[in-house]
């Protein structure tokens, strides 16, 4: 690696520190690959859990439930104790390709550094699908956001962003929601999926009975009005039909998609149909210094699912370390 002006030299570089980072780190370092260092653009590590205030987290990986951000500290813990060196409040700019290294150009709190790396895992995650990409058209009123934003909004803000929301979704974020709005005392007004039955697996949509709140299947969003602030939105059927909704918010959940601006960055193979990298079986990309700990091979998962993901691509990037790989 010395054929570059690098500031450090790391065996794996992990670019995440959610659980699927966290979880691909600590293996790492338990399947001796000497040093491991994790980069992350958020202040705190633990990814999405950090601002999920309600359980079930942490059964599989620590044997108990826990909240949220009890189990992102632990899993931050846990990867410190196994010897990770975790680098936070800093951003990837650039990856290069230097003879058998890859450099990685950071920019953060302690200014622009370049970390040589014999191996890139790039586990940044996905995003929500938000209004505009949805082509949800009306006014521009407060009080329309992602679980995301809500989830940060009340877990690291302490606000309460609106009273009486619809929820746009049927998939596990979207329950998500609803326990988070009954944390600031906001009672949704429904729940709307354009598909005929929910995205999440069936039972547990007692949910949303169970707290009241009516289900609309076979509906879509296809307006919102309001000033300053959302006062209704308006619904398409699948029979043709439309109805208007009186909420004070509308909150999008779901429709994941893979955070890979990193992995084009990159000029990775990107398989266009799934909005990620193109792996082997391996979890290798085109390039095969560089893993991808993706979690849209299928439906998005749990964190708890992408934390094995990451521990299972690991074992694949170590076993690469040492030579043990079959050729790309």
């Amino acid at each position: 690696m010395s054929g570059a002006a690098v500031d450090v030299e790391v065996e794996a570089l992990v670019v995440g520190a959610g659980p699927a980072g966290l979880g691909l780190a600590t293996r790492l370092k338990a399947r001796g690959v000497a040093s491991v260092l994790v980069v992350d653009r958020e202040a705190d590590a633990g990814g999405n859990p950090r601002h999920c205030g309600h359980p079930p987290f942490g059964l599989r990986e620590f044997g108990r439930v826990l909240t949220g951000p009890a189990y992102a500290r632990r899993l931050a813990e846990r990867a410190v104790r196994a010897g990770v060196a975790l680098r936070l409040a800093t951003n990837v700019v650039a990856i290069e390709r230097a003879g058998e290294a890859l450099v990685v150009t950071t920019a953060g709190d302690d200014g622009v550094r370049r970390i040589a790396a014999r191996r890139l895992a790039l586990a940044t995650g996905v995003r929500e699908t938000p209004r505009a990409a949805r082509l949800v058209s009306g006014e521009r009123p407060l009080g329309v956001l992602t679980t995301g934003a809500l989830q940060a909004f009340v877990y690291l803000h302490g606000k309460a962003p609106f009273r009486y929301p619809l929820v746009v979704g049927t998939e596990l974020v979207a329950l998500s929601s609803l326990l988070t709005c009954r944390r600031i005392g906001a009672a949704p007004v429904a729940m709307v999926e354009e598909r005929a039955g929910p995205q999440c697996f069936p039972p547990f949509m007692a949910l949303p009975r169970l707290v009241g709140v009516p289900l609309h299947y076979g509906a879509r969003v296809v307006d919102i009005a309001g000033s300053p602030r959302v006062r209704r939105a308006t619904l398409a059927h699948a029979d043709g039909s439309s109805s208007e909704i009186a909420c004070d918010g509308v909150l999008f959940t779901g429709r994941f998609t893979p955070e890979a601006s990193l992995a084009r960055a990159a000029g990775l193979t990107m398989d266009l149909a799934r909005g990620r990298p193109v792996l082997d079986a391996f979890g290798r990309s085109s390039d095969p210094r560089i893993f991808a700990a993706c979690v849209l091979d299928r439906s998005v998962e749990t964190a708890g699912w992408c934390w094995s993901r990451g521990r299972a691509i690991a074992d694949h990037l170590a076993a690469d370390l040492a030579g043990r790989l079959p050729p790309p």
